[in-house]
C-alpha cells in the first residue's frame, strides 16, 4: 500500500487511478493524517463468487412463481 499526500494525489489522479485498476491500494494523507484510501473494488469472483451465483440461480429455478401477475400500479404504491 502506497501512501500520498492529497495534493499529490489531486495533481496525479489519472495515474493513481490507473495504478488502482492494477491492484495497488492508497493511503491518501492530509496534514500528515490518513483521511482516504483509494483501491480496486472488491468484486466477488472465483470459486466462491461463482459457487453462490449457481446456488441462488438453482434455487430461483425450482421455486415456484406466485402465479400472480402483478400491475404498475401494484409495483409502484406511493
Amino acid at each position: 500500500m502506497k501512501t500520498v499526500t492529497a495534493s499529490e494525489a489531486n495533481r496525479r489522479f489519472s495515474r493513481v487511478l490507473h495504478d488502482a485498476t492494477r491492484g495497488e491500494e492508497f493511503v491518501i494523507l492530509s496534514r500528515g493524517k490518513p483521511v482516504a484510501t483509494i483501491g480496486p473494488i472488491n468484486r466477488t469472483t472465483g470459486k466462491a463468487g461463482r459457487t453462490a451465483r449457481t446456488t441462488l440461480l438453482a434455487r430461483l429455478r425450482r421455486q415456484a412463481s406466485s402465479g400472480h401477475t402483478w400491475t404498475r400500479d401494484e409495483l409502484y404504491e406511493d
